[in-house]
């Protein structure tokens, strides 16, 4: 089967120097010269996914404001850095960004990295000015309050290029969500709170399109899969997990296996005719499928889909933005839910897992596919992928709609597994360690009525999370080793009246 394919390919990100007619032809052109050099070194830094484009020297306010549409306008940027070579006066730059709708980072840098101390001349000091020419820019950018990300360092320098390119990743995530059609295989489950939403306002600030379908919508497609689609799932499964016999070819319980081979197929030809990056389910409504989709959901987030349980389309959102900004990195993405907890003194820890549908990127190690009653749902015994997630450093990440905006909650973790085996709980799982320890963390998510389902992402840094909060305008509560109660609730009331003020 087909995974979803690289969210970079394709995607650029465009490359605007600032300058004005003020210094003559001879310093422009030297200016053109030296900008472009600073976006090759961009472009060719392994640590920036997209390609850096480089785009003609901007001297005018309608050159600046055309660039701006121009970038809007143009699918396959993602956003647009800005540097200001020499001084570009900021009021020449109010229309362009006033128009501009794409993630814009502020380059603070120059073309030399040392100064040529003992010939440095007013020439040189008027070509090389952005020490200066950039504190123009950034006060226009602040009075007008656009959001961007700030990076202050030489364009060789691996942090520099770093910086950029978490900002990147940043950014295409919010261009996946803008292209996301996110497919709702019936309504969420009954008298749950923190799954509800505005899905409309969801579209209108986020850009992701959140429509519902009825199960049987997807039986059709699932009973329609032929045999011989059945047969090539059967032979990956064998190959890529340790299959329990009863499932295997032969065994007594083969045809629960086929039958979840089934499900995937129908359910990949339904998002894929749909165009759809992301899907909820909901045991309570099934229809006639004859499993919870377990299996399936599984593999389908590991090829890149957002998925949210009991309709929760918010955390299939979250779940599709960390396949995206992680894309190629080590670690994985997954649908998560704090379940039980171990209260021991000094061992505190969260154990986390769901009916099924955990992504088999968090680990590097074979799951095996196993088969087990599931009390919930009311069908019969869904076949599923068991593993425990891989240690190492995460984040686990909620959104929550607060009425006129959404929230996002960001917790630090990090993932120890299990202090013995687990042999009697037949899901996959995840334990870990919450930032800055288990008694303030778990004080702090509820204060901030960060939601149950979650993303974990082991790929993704805190670095992106706040980038992609200030693209979207979006809150973010973050929970770290610094993190107190009182510091935090603090934070919560503040964030409350600033986001009440801004939005009128």
């Amino acid at each position: 089967m087909t995974a979803l394919p690289n969210p970079f390919d394709g995607k650029e990100i465009w490359f605007l120097t600032g300058s004005q007619d003020l210094y003559g032809e001879e310093t422009l052109a030297q200016v053109a010269d030296q900008s472009q050099q600073v976006a090759a070194w961009l472009d060719a830094a392994d640590a920036i996914p997209v390609r850096i484009v480089w785009k003609p020297v901007l001297k005018d306010r309608d050159a600046i404001r055309t660039a701006m549409l121009a970038a809007n306008a143009d699918d396959a940027c993602i956003g647009v850095i800005a540097w200001m070579h020499t001084f570009s006066p900021a009021k020449m730059w109010i229309g362009g960004i006033d128009a501009l709708s794409k993630p814009l980072v502020q380059l603070h840098t120059q073309y030399s990295q040392s100064l040529p101390w003992s010939t440095i001349d007013m020439d040189y000091m008027n070509l090389n000015q952005a020490a200066h020419g950039d504190r123009e820019f950034g006060y226009i950018l602040t009075r007008l309050s656009q959001p961007r990300k700030v990076v202050v360092g030489h364009a060789t320098q691996a942090a520099t290029q770093a910086k950029i390119g978490t900002w990147a990743r940043a950014a295409a995530g919010w261009d996946a969500l803008h292209a996301t059609r996110l497919v709702r295989f019936g309504d969420n489950m009954r008298n749950v709170a923190v799954t509800e939403g505005d899905k409309t306002e969801a579209e209108l600030r986020l850009g992701a399109s959140v429509n519902t379908w009825g199960v049987n919508d997807l039986v059709e497609v699932v009973d329609a899969v032929t045999e011989a689609e059945i047969d090539a799932l059967i032979e990956e499964y064998l190959d890529a997990y340790d299959v329990v016999e009863e499932l295997r070819p032969g065994g007594e319980r083969h045809e629960s296996l086929r039958y979840g081979a089934r499900i995937e197929a129908g359910m990949r030809r339904f998002l894929q005719e749909r165009g759809a990056t992301a899907f909820t389910t909901n045991f309570e409504d099934l229809g006639g499928l004859r499993q919870l989709p377990g299996l399936a959901v599984q593999r389908l987030m590991a090829d890149g889909y957002g998925f949210g349980a009991e309709g929760d389309w918010k955390t299939a959102l979250l779940v599709r933005a960390a396949k995206v900004m992680g894309y190629g990195l080590p670690g994985g993405a997954s649908l998560m839910e704090d379940y039980c907890y171990e209260m021991t003194p000094g061992k505190e820890k969260i154990l986390g897992a769901h009916m099924l549908e955990v992504c088999p990127s968090l680990t590097e190690s074979k799951p095996r596919l196993e088969i087990h009653p599931l009390g919930i749902g009311n069908r019969e015994d869904p076949v599923r992928l068991v593993f425990d997630a891989d240690s190492g450093a995460g984040l686990v990440v909620a959104m929550s709609d607060m009425r006129e905006r959404f929230r996002l909650t960001a917790n630090l973790v990090e993932v120890v597994g299990p202090d013995e085996p687990l042999p009697k709980l037949p899901v996959a799982r995840a334990v870990w360690e919450p930032a800055p320890d288990f008694y303030t963390s778990t004080e702090c998510w509820m204060q901030a009525g960060a939601a149950h389902h979650t993303v974990m992402t082991t790929a993704t840094t805190l670095e992106m999370w706040q980038d992609l909060a200030e693209i979207a305008r979006m809150e973010l509560a973050v929970i770290d080793s610094s993190t107190t109660t009182r510091g935090f609730v603090q934070e919560l009331r503040n964030n409350q009246v600033y986001y009440r003020l801004t939005q009128g």
